[in-house]
C-alpha cells in the first residue's frame, strides 16, 4: 500500500508539472522597461513560452528600488503562473536599506541566476589617473578628495565603491545620482572623477575612448577587456562583485516545476543567438540550480549586510 501510494504521489506530481501553465505566466520585472533585467526577461519570455506552451508576459513594475515587484511576488500563488526577474537588489541589498514588507530569505523560491556581469573602475580619458596604482596613491595622499559617482545610495555601484575604500583602507567622495544616465554625462563632461560603473553600461563609452577602464570586479578578466586588470589581480582580496540578474518565484512553488523552469532557462541562455549576444553586453551565463541560488543568495544576503552595517550606509 505504501509503495501503491509513493506511486500515486509521483505520478500525480509528474500529471501536474505537465499540465502547467494553465493560465497565462506573469514575469514580474520591477524595473521599467529598457534596462538590463528588462533585457533579461524579453530573451527569457519567447523561450520560455515555446517550452512549456500557453502565454509568457512580462509585466514592468517599477518602483522603490525593486520592492514593489518583489511584493507583488510574494503575495502570489506558488503555483509558478508569477515569475519575478530582477537584479540583486531586491534580493540581497534592498533589504538592508529600507523597511520592507518581505523576507527576502524566507519569501522566495529561487529559481536560477540568469546572468551575472562584473563591474569597471572608469574615469574620463582625460584623467590623470592611468592606473588602479594612482588611484590608490592620490587617495592615500588626498583623503576624501576623488569623487565615484554612482546610480544612487545603496546601489550596486555605490556598494562597490564602498568596498573598494574598506579593502583599500583609503576614502573617497560618494556622488550619488539618480540613475546610471546623469552618472555617464558628468564622467563624460568630467564633472566628476571615477565610477564603478556596470560593464555592459561602460562599453560603448571605453570603446569609443571616452572612458578609461583601469581596473574590474570580477574573479578573471573579462573577454571584452582583455588588458584590464581584475581588482583581485592587483592585491584588493574579497572584491569580487558581480551585478547578477534572476528567476525567483513566491516561496512554495513545487520543486519539479522549479528543475523545469531551471533546465528551460539554462537552455534559452545558451542558445548561440542569445549567448553571443549577451557576451556582446558583458554577461555571463551562469544558469546555476535553485540549490545552488538558495545557497548563493544566502551568502550575498550575509556580504552586504555586513558591508552596509560597517560602513554605516544610510538612504534617503
Amino acid at each position: 500500500m505504501k509503495k501503491l501510494l509513493l506511486a500515486l504521489g509521483a505520478t500525480m506530481t509528474l500529471t501536474s508539472a505537465m499540465a502547467w501553465p494553465t493560465k497565462p505566466v506573469t514575469i514580474v520585472v520591477p524595473f521599467p522597461p529598457g534596462g538590463s533585467t528588462d533585457l533579461i526577461a524579453r530573451a527569457l519570455q519567447p523561450k520560455l513560452q515555446e517550452k512549456f506552451g500557453g502565454t509568457f508576459v512580462v509585466d514592468n513594475k517599477p518602483g522603490a528600488t525593486g520592492t514593489i515587484g518583489a511584493t507583488q511576488v510574494v503575495r502570489s500563488a506558488p503555483d509558478g503562473h508569477t515569475l519575478f526577474v530582477s537584479s540583486l537588489g531586491p534580493f540581497v541589498i534592498a533589504p538592508h536599506l529600507f523597511k520592507v514588507t518581505y523576507d527576502a530569505v524566507k519569501d522566495f523560491d529561487y529559481i536560477s541566476v540568469a546572468v551575472q556581469a562584473p563591474n569597471v573602475l572608469v574615469v574620463p580619458a582625460a584623467s590623470p589617473h592611468k592606473s588602479l596604482a594612482d588611484v590608490l596613491a592620490f587617495q592615500k595622499a588626498n583623503p576624501n578628495k576623488m569623487t565615484f559617482a554612482s546610480s544612487g545610495n545603496g546601489s550596486s555601484d555605490h556598494l562597490t565603491a564602498e568596498l573598494f575604500w574598506q579593502q583599500t583602507n583609503t576614502s573617497g567622495v560618494h556622488v550619488p545620482y539618480k540613475g546610471g544616465g546623469p552618472v555617464m554625462t558628468d564622467l563624460l563632461g568630467n564633472q566628476v572623477d571615477s565610477s564603478f560603473m556596470n560593464i555592459n553600461t561602460a562599453m560603448p563609452q571605453i570603446t569609443a575612448g571616452k572612458l578609461r577602464a583601469l581596473t574590474i570586479t570580477s574573479a578573471q578578466r573579462s573577454p571584452l577587456l582583455p588588458d584590464v586588470p581584475t581588482l583581485q589581480e592587483l592585491g584588493v582580496q574579497q572584491a569580487n562583485v558581480q551585478s547578477w540578474q534572476a528567476v525567483a518565484g513566491p516561496k512554495g512553488m513545487p520543486a519539479d516545476l522549479k528543475n523545469q523552469l531551471q533546465a528551460a532557462i539554462k537552455d534559452a541562455l545558451n542558445d548561440p543567438a542569445i549567448k553571443s549576444r549577451l557576451l556582446e553586453l558583458g554577461f555571463e551565463v551562469v544558469a546555476n540550480t535553485p540549490e545552488q541560488f538558495t545557497a548563493f543568495q544566502a551568502a550575498e544576503f550575509a556580504r552586504w549586510k555586513a558591508l552596509i552595517e560597517n560602513r554605516k550606509i544610510k538612504v534617503d
